[in-house]
Formats: C-alpha cells, sequence, structure tokens
C-alpha cells in the first residue's frame, strides 16, 4: 500500500480527499467515488500505486494531441479505476474495475524507474498517463514525471479535468501537455452522462492554460445529447474566452457501455461543429474518430494553406518552418506563427 497526497483528517476517523473536485468524505473501512482510494483507521491509501492494466507505445495523436511534438510517440500507462461514471465509456472495463469486480483491483507493479525506462528503451519523446482518468493515480503518477523530466522525456495527461487547483498546482511544474475532454456545457449533461459537475472542468482548462502547460480541447458528440448549435456555440466560445489557439478536437460517438441507444455521429455533424468553432473565430478545429474526412489536417489560420496532413494517427506530411522558440512554428507561405509544442 502506498499512503495517498492530498487529504485530510477528520473527526470520527473519516477523512477528506482533496485530490479531485468531487472532495469525497470517506470514512473509515470505505473508499472514494474513484474506487481506488481508501480509508484504513484514519489514513487515506491509493490502492494502485504502480498497479498498471495498460502500458503501450501510442502516437502521440491518438492522445489527441496535434500540436504536441507531431509524429512522435508517447509511452501510455493506466491503473484501473475513475472518478467519473461516464455512461459511453470506452474504457469502462479498466475505469469502472473495481466497481464491476466487488472491489477488486488489477494491474501488473511497475516501478517509476520502469516506466520511465521503458519509455526510453521505445524512442518515446513523452509519457502519457491515460485511458482512466490519470488524477486517480497521480501519486504514482508525480513519481514517473519527476523521472521522466530528469531524463528529457515529456509529460502528458489525457483527463477529464476534475483535479482541484491545488493538485494543478502541485504538477504544473511537471505536465507538459494535457488533453480535456469537455464532455457538454451543461450542468444537466455532467450529472446524467458523468455523475459529475461542469464548472470544475472550465475551471481547470483556464488553470491549465494559466500555468503555461499546453492545452488541446475533445468534445465527443453524441447524437441528441450535445450536437446542438447552442451548446457546441457555447463551448467554442468559452475555449476562445481563453484562447483561441487551443485545438479543439469534435470527435465522432459510437454506442458503447451504456449509451447503446445513440446512433455514432454523422460525418455532417462534426463538419458542423468544426464550423461553427472555426466561426466563433477558433484557429484549430479538428473531427476526429473519421479517418479520411480531411477534418484532421492544420490548415494555416491566416493564409489556408495545409500545413500538417494526417490520416488517422498517421503524419503524412509536415510543412511547418521551426525556429529558435519550441512554443511557435510558423506557415511556410505567409509566415502566420502557430502555437504549440514542436521542438
Amino acid at each position: 500500500m502506498h499512503e495517498a497526497r492530498f487529504y485530510t483528517r477528520k473527526e470520527d476517523g473519516k477523512v477528506q480527499c482533496r485530490l479531485c473536485n468531487h472532495r469525497c468524505l470517506i470514512k473509515p473501512g470505505r473508499r472514494g467515488i474513484c474506487g481506488v482510494r481508501e480509508n484504513r483507521e484514519g489514513t487515506l491509501y491509493t490502492l494502485v500505486y504502480g498497479h498498471l492494466v495498460a502500458e503501450s507505445s501510442d502516437p502521440i495523436e491518438k492522445k489527441p494531441l496535434f500540436h504536441f511534438l507531431p509524429a512522435s510517440k508517447s509511452w501510455s500507462i493506466s491503473t484501473v479505476g475513475c472518478n467519473f461514471r461516464c455512461l459511453h465509456c470506452q474504457n469502462y472495463d479498466i475505469s469502472q474495475y473495481p466497481h464491476l469486480h466487488h472491489g477488486g483491483i488489477a494491474g501488473t507493479y511497475r516501478s517509476p524507474e520502469e516506466v520511465v525506462a521503458a519509455a526510453e528503451r521505445t524512442g518515446c519523446a513523452s509519457i502519457s498517463y491515460t485511458y482512466v482518468e490519470p488524477t486517480i493515480f497521480y501519486e504514482f503518477a508525480r513519481d514517473c514525471m519527476e523521472l521522466a523530466h530528469a531524463r528529457s522525456i515529456r509529460n502528458v495527461f489525457v483527463s477529464n479535468g476534475y483535479m482541484t487547483p491545488e493538485v494543478i498546482q502541485d504538477m504544473a511544474p511537471l505536465l507538459d501537455g494535457i488533453n480535456i475532454d469537455i464532455k457538454g456545457f451543461t450542468e444537466d449533461f455532467y450529472r446524467r452522462i458523468c455523475s459529475a459537475r461542469l464548472q470544475p472542468v472550465l475551471d481547470t482548462v483556464r488553470l491549465m492554460h494559466e500555468a503555461g502547460i499546453w492545452v488541446e480541447v475533445t468534445t465527443l458528440v453524441i447524437p441528441g445529447l450535445n450536437d446542438s448549435d447552442e451548446e457546441l456555440r457555447d463551448i467554442a466560445r468559452f475555449i476562445y474566452s481563453i484562447d483561441p489557439s487551443i485545438p479543439w478536437h469534435v470527435t465522432a460517438f459510437y454506442p458503447t457501455y451504456k449509451l447503446t441507444d445513440r446512433p455514432p455521429t454523422p460525418v455532417a455533424t462534426l463538419r458542423r461543429a468544426r464550423d461553427i468553432g472555426l466561426a466563433e473565430g477558433l484557429r484549430f478545429v479538428y473531427e476526429g474518430n473519421v479517418p479520411g474526412e480531411g477534418g484532421e489536417n492544420t490548415w494555416c489560420p491566416a493564409c489556408g494553406v495545409a500545413l500538417i496532413t494526417r490520416l488517422g494517427f498517421s503524419l503524412e506530411e509536415n510543412r511547418l518552418r521551426l525556429g529558435d522558440n519550441p512554443r511557435l512554428a510558423h506557415c511556410p507561405e505567409c509566415g502566420e506563427a502557430i502555437q504549440g509544442i514542436w521542438g
């Protein structure tokens, strides 16, 4: 067992977890909503430290991160557990594992040193903490992040954005990039579909950007639930209010888990979402989960030339002109600055 970070001891042996915005008040012998943090006699423990159920080398574009070391590989790891209960979770077999297996914890033990060594051995430029909400295994992720940074390996979170501000402050010096889901833009959607709240997610997007971490946003567009012009426009306007250069990925839904009564997202809906984002002033909007439709390419927002062409998770051509600043590249035709992590 490994003692958890970010909790406060309360009366009668209770503890309050401060890792995510559920801020669970946990009685002795009980666990938080995530299913992997347990109060044992007034001390909070993480049950998943180093217990990995997924380890693989992925294209960074799979996260998806399109403006972060394009065409590089990212060593991707996960434990079981999650602090959301999304009805459409594509990884529900691991995210909901403790709830589906009477509290069971699965995984093969790895040390932080082994994780970083695997990233180096496979030529990965980054380590991605992903597949479930990585905040729930933050103690392990943080130890990995410290070692990775010492060896010039970048750190990436693929996240629902529900960590607390104090956790953001703690991880900011070690985290290089993050993709945050904005799953919808109403509290009702978050409550019914995800068993969570919207506002903490929006706060996280803003705080991550203010901390200097490279941010990209993903919205899985679900027919009849979050695909109205109004809701898509609200998401685009929110992203614009922080920074119009934040890439927005609008991706196709496919029926899964407990949400099988909805059809797959039509390509026309993604095209409409992309058009809405661009009309609201966003510089980069991408269509996801529909390879070959052209919505995955990076276009110069000034002159319209194709800068990066992609097919699925593969990069076919990169015409960006790099300079001394690793956070800026330029269009080879007109010189327009293109924000990202390029170096």
